[in-house]
């Protein structure tokens, strides 16, 4: 084929038409989704080229947030590829990670995971661990949220939450995700479904409205949409084992019955049109005579109204890690964890206990507190050089001791120590050790002191701090949560009700999760 049969009009100016269909797809890796959105609106003959099912194969690889197995799987479930890519790029890449409050001082974390054509938000609850360790034994975990992929890719929110009559899902929306979101937040949100022959102006923000508002329309709406949660709905959000597949299936279709038809749903089929009214929303019209010119202005700009979450990004300060958060909004805030590099190599996710050997308990303990902690790095001032920072962000004690965001030791890794560790090393070689300081009682709850110490390297994935004036021990091993929750031997606990679920905004320093 000569150059001037490439340019002629059958070929146009477009030489991707004809590249192999393999070829192409190879091709494509080097190109993001939206690269192929793009393409598809240049012609029809690229739009036919690009818009196939192995393409959109490709581009939900390339996206990292499923393994392969799990992309291939999602499919029996969606309309396509390319749906299913959507809901990747828009939804499990940005959420997928840990969010945490400060309240309750005891530990507040929630841990966003795929699961199975959706994503949950499952509370880790603060526990204590037996000999096996947290990687061995139950973890107790709570339901927070779910958000549901539809056959198009689109999204349906559940809130989870206790009721008068057990546990219950309250349906709501997604009204926007930001790729590199850094807040979620739970709000109400206002829809006009009448058409009105004048205009009217939009109201005042969710967020601008005060707390004890915001907190009483939330209650309002999830009073009024929840609907008590069956045997298959409750426990298995996420698949253990191959055979649960075909069972969230299921539990996906109810769901989404749920959402369309409220109350009525055990009675209809999906594919039947949805009811006259809005099972998802609320009609308001008694509280427009309320006080607070605020509120009565957010009412103003809609006839009914419904739950909504929504991930922004905001800027904001932290320490040590911990971000500085406002305490008074239903917010949960992602954590900055550093996946380990060459230069970050202990950067990440860490489970530890105290006591020596790792795992062992005293002959006067069933078991020990588990701690989650976040290490990452930040510069020294002192020395112009790396410090690595283990924030605490889950403790499993009956009554906590230090407030979430706490530091539990910082150490000069560019400071060799020459303690030698103190115990019997049960075998185990000690790659490196490097000085620092460790927690201690100082100036009450807010302000504790530090003492000197050390943090021995025992291998990639474990570590071990050692006070030296008291000669404790606190252990640590790199934590997956995803393959922990996975393995299906977790202890399912109730939830609290909907919006004390959501974010828990009470000073408590005992386990409220557990309550239940």
């Amino acid at each position: 084929m000569t150059i001037r049969e490439l340019r002629s009009e059958s070929f146009g100016t477009c030489l991707l038409l004809l590249l192999p269909e393999d070829v192409f797809a190879a091709t494509s890796r080097f190109l993001s989704p939206s690269d192929i959105c793009n393409l598809s609106l240049c012609c029809k003959s690229l739009c036919d080229l690009v818009d196939t099912e192995k393409i959109w194969f490709v581009q939900c690889e390339l996206v990292k947030a499923l393994p392969l197995s799990d992309i291939v799987r999602w499919r029996i479930g969606i309309s396509s590829y390319k749906a299913l890519c959507r809901f990747l790029v828009e939804v499990v890449k940005p959420l997928v990670g840990v969010w945490v409050h400060q309240e309750p001082e005891l530990g507040n974390v929630v841990y966003v995971m795929p699961g199975f054509l959706s994503v949950v938000g499952c509370r880790i609850i603060p526990q204590k661990v037996g000999p096996l360790g947290i990687e061995e034994g139950q973890v107790m975990w709570s339901p927070v949220f779910e958000i549901i992929c539809d056959l198009d890719g689109s999204t349906k929110f559940f809130l989870h939450g206790r009721g008068g009559e057990g546990s219950c899902v309250y349906p709501g929306f997604v009204t926007g995700i930001d790729k590199t979101c850094n807040v979620l937040s739970l709000e109400v949100v206002p829809r006009r479904e009448k058409k009105l022959c004048i205009e009217t102006k939009s109201g005042v923000p969710f967020q601008k409205l005060d707390d004890s508002d915001r907190r009483n329309l939330l209650e309002v709406v999830t009073n009024n949409v929840g609907l008590n949660v069956l045997g298959p709905l409750s426990g298995k959000l996420f698949p253990t084992r191959r055979e649960d597949e075909g069972m969230l299936l299921e539990r996906r279709t109810m769901l989404l019955k749920m959402h369309k038809f409220g109350k009525n749903w055990k009675h209809m089929n999906l594919e039947e049109d949805g009811l006259c009214y809005n099972p998802t929303q609320v009609d308001m019209a008694g509280y427009c005579a309320s006080p607070g010119v605020n509120r009565r202005s957010f009412l103003s700009a809609g006839d009914t109204f419904g739950l909504s979450l929504k991930a922004s990004y905001t800027e904001r300060s932290s320490y040590k890690g911990w971000p500085r958060m406002d305490l008074n909004r239903f917010f949960l805030h992602k954590l900055p964890i550093k996946s380990p590099g060459d230069d970050q190599e202990h950067a990440g996710l860490w489970g530890g206990t105290f006591g020596w050997p790792p795992g062992r308990c005293n002959e006067d303990e069933t078991a020990k507190a588990f701690y989650i902690l976040m290490l990452s790095y930040e510069e020294s001032k002192k020395s112009n050089g790396k410090r690595l920072v283990g924030t605490k962000i889950l403790e499993g004690n009956d009554f906590v001791q230090h407030p979430n965001g706490t530091a539990m030791f910082v150490v000069d890794i560019d400071t060799p120590s020459l303690e030698p560790f103190p115990f019997d090393a049960d075998g185990r070689d000690f790659k490196h050790s490097y000085r620092g300081k460790g927690i201690s009682n100082g100036y009450g709850f807010r302000y504790p002191g530090t003492k000197p110490g050390s943090l021995y390297v025992i291998s990639g994935d474990h570590l071990a701090f050692v006070w030296h004036e008291t000669k404790d021990v606190f252990t640590l091993k790199r934590l997956d949560l995803d393959q922990i929750m996975k393995k299906g031997i977790g202890l399912w606990v109730p939830p609290l009700p909907p919006v004390k679920n959501f974010t828990y905004m009470e000073t408590s320093f005992t386990n409220v999760f557990t309550k239940s």
